[in-house]
């Protein structure tokens, strides 16, 4: 697991670059001691040596440390284009918590942490980023870029997003159309991070696996991060007591009791998330499930070995 956020810090630097910062280094410290000992995360200032290059540039203090062979790396060189796409619907806002941390999140504020993170290590190994946000419209899409003040734009967005979505501004999810008008705005090959519960009508099932080959039919590498709240959303984990459900998007409201819905309501998610993994499968997208209680390692593990993978 990451290092907890020390949360008196944050509140007196105020800055979701510093938590992703902490998140990141502690991620990499426990790296660093674990089985994938020698796993490089140092792209910023080195790349993979390819064989029949030059060796001049060759880091040979970094091979004696790791015994593989790395070339320096200039400032200006870009090796990634990464597009991060989050679900900002009402549905992302579940659980509703009075008091919101990075080691008891809900589905939105560990997205946004998730993004804040990834772009903090895309700036450590000098790859480009876009930031895109939808919900019941694309909020935001913006291009890919490198630079810092295009980082610090970013991470401004990102920390909007924290604020709750009152109950009169319900926001749904289409998830469909975002993606595929998305897809036609990305127009160099690119590595696309989305993180997102998915919560798209069953009618639209179809649709949905079609806006996610519509990525993969445009030559981009996908990672879908299925961002969950595993003990609530998929084992239906309540009380052997009554409850008042109400649905984020829509408002309706429900009294039941578990016991009498659990067990259909766990066979007809399963099968859901059985055939969006197939669907996957079959487009070659990375389906990471994405448990918000399991912490941030699980993510950023996920996205080095598909960056080791592509470069």
């Amino acid at each position: 697991m990451s290092k907890p956020i020390d949360q008196s810090r944050l509140r007196k630097f105020g800055s979701l670059e510093l938590l992703a910062r902490q998140v990141v280094e502690g991620f990499i410290t426990g790296l660093h001691k674990s089985p994938f000992h020698g796993f490089s995360v140092e792209f910023a200032e080195h790349r993979l040596y390819n064989p029949g290059e030059s060796i001049r540039n060759i880091d040979w203090k970094v091979y004696g440390r790791t015994d593989r062979l790395y070339s320096k790396k200039f400032e200006e060189e870009t090796n990634l284009r990464c597009q991060i796409i989050i679900d900002r619907s009402s549905s992302m806002y579940f659980p509703v918590l009075d008091d919101l941390s990075p080691e008891k999140p809900n589905k939105i504020t560990f997205a946004v942490y998730v993004a804040a993170a990834l772009i903090y290590l895309l700036r450590r190994q000098r790859d480009a980023v876009g930031l895109s946000i939808f919900s019941d419209t694309i909020e935001l899409n913006t291009q890919a870029k490198s630079s810092s003040v295009h980082h610090k734009l970013l991470y401004g967005h990102l920390e909007n997003m924290l604020e709750p979505i009152p109950p009169s501004e319900r926001k749904n999810t289409f998830v469909v159309d975002a993606l595929h008008q998305i897809a036609e705005t990305i127009h160099k090959r690119s590595l696309v991070v989305i993180l997102s519960d998915m919560m798209e009508s069953k009618e639209n099932t179809q649709e949905l696996f079609t806006a996610l080959q519509h990525l993969r039919h445009n030559k981009h590498e996908v990672i879908l991060f299925h961002v969950t709240d595993r003990s609530k959303e998929l084992d239906f984990e309540y009380e052997n007591r009554p409850y008042r459900f109400i649905d984020m998007e829509s408002g309706e409201e429900i009294k039941v009791h578990p016991r009498n819905v659990r067990e259909k309501y766990i066979q007809l998610i399963r099968q859901f998330k059985q055939e969006l993994q197939l669907r996957c499968m079959q487009y070659h997208v990375d389906f990471i499930e994405s448990d918000i209680n399991q912490g941030f390692d699980q993510i950023l593990l996920a996205y080095l070995l598909k960056r080791e993978k592509l470069l």
